[in-house]
Formats: C-alpha cells, sequence, structure tokens
C-alpha cells in the first residue's frame, strides 16, 4: 500500500476504532506531517513507511532543538502510535521509535482559579451585549457557568445537545473522549443560566446540522473551540485577572475546588470523565494549608 492509503487507513483507525475526536485526529496528522516535512526539506528520497531507526532519529533531534521537552515527548508518542499502526497492518515489520526514548517530564500542576476569581469573571459578563440582535452575554454567562460547575472539557462544552440536558433529575449527558459518555450532575443555578439563553436561543434562524446544539453564535450554528477561547480571553481582560486562563482552566478549578471543599477523589474522577485515577491524582496539588487542616481534623494524633 502507498503513503498517502496508508495514512488515511490510519486516519480512520483513529475515528472508527478508537473513537477519537476530529481535533485529536488532526493533531496526529500534524506529527506525521512535521516528519514529511523533513524528509522533504532536507531531499531525502523515502517514505514514511520505510524510514529506519537513525533517520527517525536525526528527525527528533532536530526537533529538540525548536520544541520544549514536553512538545518533544508529544510528538515522539504521537509518531509511534502511528508507526505501532503500520506494524499491525504489516506495512512495516519494526517500529523506528522502539528504542527511542521521549524526554522525562515532570507532572505539571494545573493552573486554576479562585472561587472570587469566577465570581469576578462572571461579573465581567455584559448581558446586554447583543450581536446581530442576538443576546449573547447571556449566552456567555450561560457557557462560563457549565464549564465551571460541570467541569466539562471544551470539545465536550460545544458538542453539548438539548437532549443531553436532564435537568429534573439534575444531570447532563456529556460526551468525552473516545466518544464515551457519562452523566454530570448540574446545579440549579447553571440550570437557570441555561433555560434563559434557550428562550433566546429559540429566536436565532438555527441551521439544520446544529438543531440540537446547545450552544450557538449568531448565524445558527455550532460554536467553535477558538470561539470559547475568545470568550474567555476578553472575559479575563475585562476582569482584570493577571493570570493564563483557558478553558481548561475551568475544568481544573472544578475538581481542584470540589476536592478542598471535601469531594472524593473517585467521585471527581467520574464527574470529570478520567479512565485512570492516577489522571484524576493531579488535582491533589492542593494548599499546604488545606492539608495542615484536614490532618489537624481526621489524624488522631494531632
Amino acid at each position: 500500500m502507498n503513503w498517502k492509503n496508508a495514512l488515511n487507513s490510519y486516519k480512520n483507525y483513529l475515528s472508527i476504532e478508537r473513537g477519537l475526536s476530529k481535533n485529536s485526529i488532526i493533531n496526529y496528522g500534524y506529527d506525521i506531517k512535521k516528519l514529511t516535512l523533513y524528509l522533504e526539506e532536507n531531499e531525502i528520497n523515502i517514505s514514511p513507511i520505510s524510514i529506519d531507526h537513525n533517520c527517525i532519529k536525526e528527525f527528533i533531534y532536530g526537533v529538540s532543538k525548536a520544541v520544549n521537552p514536553r512538545s518533544q515527548a508529544r510528538l515522539i508518542s504521537g509518531l509511534r502510535n502511528f508507526f505501532d499502526y503500520l506494524v499491525f497492518e504489516n506495512y512495516r515489520s519494526t517500529n523506528p521509535l522502539d528504542l527511542i526514548e521521549a524526554p522525562r517530564i515532570g507532572r505539571k500542576l494545573p493552573d486554576t482559579l479562585s472561587v472570587e476569581d469566577i465570581d469576578l469573571l462572571i461579573k465581567a459578563i455584559d448581558l446586554n451585549y447583543q450581536y446581530n440582535g442576538i443576546n449573547l452575554g447571556e449566552r456567555n454567562r450561560a457557557i462560563i457557568e457549565t464549564l465551571y460547575s460541570c467541569g466539562l472539557r471544551v470539545s465536550e462544552l460545544i458538542e453539548l445537545k438539548i437532549s443531553d440536558l436532564f435537568f429534573e433529575e439534575g444531570f447532563i449527558k456529556v460526551t468525552g473522549k473516545g466518544n464515551k459518555q457519562r452523566f454530570v450532575p448540574i446545579g440549579p443555578t447553571t440550570q437557570k443560566f441555561i433555560n434563559i439563553w434557550q428562550t433566546i436561543r429559540n429566536h436565532i434562524d438555527v441551521k439544520p446540522d446544529s438543531k440540537d446544539i446547545l450552544f450557538l453564535n449568531y448565524k445558527g450554528r455550532q460554536l467553535t473551540r477558538a470561539m470559547i477561547f475568545t470568550i474567555i480571553k476578553n472575559l479575563v481582560k475585562t476582569a482584570g485577572i493577571d493570570k493564563s486562563v483557558s478553558p481548561h482552566t475551568f475544568r481544573h478549578s472544578f475538581a481542584t475546588h470540589l476536592l478542598e471543599n471535601g469531594a472524593d477523589l473517585r467521585a471527581i474522577q467520574m464527574m470529570l470523565g478520567h479512565e485512570s485515577i492516577t489522571t484524576t491524582e493531579i488535582y491533589m496539588h492542593v494548599d499546604r494549608s488545606h492539608l495542615s487542616a484536614v490532618l489537624n481534623q481526621f489524624h488522631p494524633r494531632k
């Protein structure tokens, strides 16, 4: 099989068998594209299917000069997955990255917002903001509240459907990585803001492919990830918060605040949709004063 057919087959595998999102598949594609560009720029007349260990080692060495260790490790992981697939499908006999180790990187503690920061961001929203006659201020408040109160990934937020809302039961159905679904509790305050937005949404000319999507732009189409980042960036600036804030920061804050207030780590794992508890354990970075309070309250020889 030629190179392009192998690449298309790999992308179909990621989509159908592994159930990865479009964004994840695109990122895997970027890794492979970097390799093919390297071969072209260095006039190495060889297909990535036939690349050997020494060539891939030179490529990784060159990349390491331009990116940080975390990005380098992610690139190596992505390419290793690709070549594992090629070996599995008998496109080649060995994986050229088998003897290449990714750089050791420490686990980065996630940035968080305080409860006061969250309140500042909510207050910074102009609830009268309209565009093309549509009140987008109410939409933005519902977005921020949902991100924070439900701990959603940005991809989960933009894919959230009206049919996923089970307000009477107090839950929303979330489709996460690998198309795995989970039910996440949703409080009455967030429900109220979503209901306000839905009343406004009813007056939008919604496009056919977005009929069931909850959060829309003024044209009646599904929001993009980039739009959510822009909304948050503008809010952070308006609120005067001197922190690097992304949609994922709200997810980190959700988990951290639950943990600090005594929530069980296993319950947080289920709400976040983490497959492994070790992923959730990163939120054990609570401040020392909280840890001291826990010790003083629960240890028998305090």
